[in-house]
């Protein structure tokens, strides 16, 4: 939890408690006491995501994602969700880039039935060739929802992933191609769950009113006894360095109004200049305080808002690096797209030009602070936000504890780290800039 004493700093510290061990199968197994309310948060992180799938598999993480949810050995379909409704609880699941995870927010004296339940999902899914047909129609449709028949509904991340990176792991459509979903057999499901959905490539995490050891007990009981297979090898997700500026245009048939995304490459997850981009993000295009919403908005009055972040499926903390710190902003016709880079320009090439203030630096963390406590606060499911930061840092840096590194890393970046991290991925040459063209009447 914070701690708000006047010796935290400036601020506070974050002093989250952590408890790590390792199951004889493997399966990493986190623990978070918080007894401020009588809730626990339990979930399950698999290490494969929309990036970390194969080739000619694309989607297959987010097909899985909803296959996991219709049945296991001990669980007919949707018997998972109406114990835990029945019980007060909350739950859901998504796949970002780098994972796919399940979790349930359950009262505490329900932590045994939420175990339970994750490790008989962990033992495998009973999916027969109906389910695999209905539940493969399901996320096209959503696709068709959400990303085709939609405004706006591929911009930015699709159309500007598929086009800044040049590794195919990052630049395909992990949201799902028809092509591949409809090739996808009883076979492939079988052998992605095997290789992947393995207790040696997932993080169990409980979160909120429990007691480590029962817990860690209970974690013993139900998953310990189920086998698990070697990994497979991590994909190769580099990207080289990009020496000159990118751009596109496209139309959506749909949008009335046009928009612009301006995206670079970010610097590596954990190094200071990594945390340095989160404060230019605060700097730059978080808040009414922003440099680029004072001149994009108030001043020049070119868009009515401009957004920025570093993770187009979450935040900063919760997905490996190669990202993009991308800024977004909707525009009326008369607006060009040079009309915004110049005023970006007008702003950006100050700040890659001299150093920041040490009270700039301290508004800024302080900023970032801000949206760290709203992540650890997760809107709708108490518990998850932490669950999802301990998870997060267990799987990419192998260690959870490095929850309560965060607030220092942001605090050792100082003035000439946050220029020199500007002058390097601030720089035109590493931007990539998209437009879209509204194709619909406004």
């Amino acid at each position: 939890m914070p701690n708000t004493s006047p010796d935290a700093g400036a601020g506070f510290a974050l002093d989250v408690p952590v408890r790590r061990h390792r199951l004889n199968n493997g399966l990493r197994v986190v623990l978070s006491e918080d007894h401020s309310a009588p809730i626990v948060c339990v979930a399950v992180y698999y290490h494969v995501g929309m990036r970390l799938e194969p080739p000619g598999r694309t989607g297959f993480a987010h097909l899985f994602e909803h296959l996991m949810f219709q049945g296991s050995p001990n669980l007919g379909k949707m018997e998972l969700v109406r114990h835990v409704q029945q019980n007060g609880g909350t739950l859901n699941g998504s796949t970002r880039y780098d994972f796919t995870n399940y979790f349930e927010v359950m009262p505490s004296n329900a932590i045994d039935l939420a175990l339970w339940m994750e490790a008989d999902r962990m033992r495998g899914p009973v999916i027969t060739q109906a389910e695999l047909d209905n539940q493969r129609d399901v996320v096209k449709n959503e696709i068709r929802v959400n990303v085709l028949n939609r405004p706006y509904g591929s911009f930015p991340w699709l159309e500007m992933q598929s086009r800044a990176y040049e590794n195919w792991h990052n630049s395909h459509n992990g949201y799902g191609d028809m092509g591949d979903l409809d090739a996808a057999t009883l076979e492939d499901v079988q052998a992605f769950f095997d290789a992947y959905y393995s207790p040696a490539n997932a993080v169990l995490v409980v979160v909120g009113d429990l007691d480590p050891d029962a817990t860690l007990a209970l974690a013993q009981r139900y998953f310990e006894d189920i086998p698990a297979a070697t990994p497979p090898a991590p994909a190769e997700i580099d990207e080289p360095r990009q020496e000159e500026e990118r751009r596109w245009s496209y139309v959506d048939p749909l949008a009335n109004r046009p928009a612009l995304a301006v995206s670079y490459h970010a610097p590596a997850r954990g190094t200071p200049e990594f945390y340095a981009m989160g404060l230019l993000n605060q700097l730059l295009a978080q808040g009414q305080d922003s440099l680029l919403h004072a001149e994009l908005v108030e001043k020049r009055a070119l868009t009515g808002d401009v957004d920025g972040g570093l993770n187009f499926l979450g935040h900063m903390h919760n997905a490996q690096t190669p990202l993009l710190w991308t800024t977004t902003m909707m525009h009326d016709a008369h607006v060009t797209p040079d009309d915004l880079l110049s005023a970006m320009d007008d702003v950006i090439e100050p700040v890659r030009g001299f150093e920041q203030s040490e009270a700039t630096l301290k508004r800024l963390r302080a900023k970032a602070r801000s949206g760290l406590l709203m992540t650890m606060a997760e809107g709708g499911y108490p518990r998850f936000g932490v669950a999802d930061l301990l998870a997060a840092f267990e799987l990419l840096e192998g260690d959870a504890s490095h929850i309560n590194d965060i607030d220092a890393r942001f605090a050792a970046v100082t003035p000439e780290v946050l220029l020199r991290t500007a002058q390097e991925y601030l720089r035109p040459s590493n931007r990539n800039i998209l437009a879209l063209e509204a194709g619909a009447a406004e």
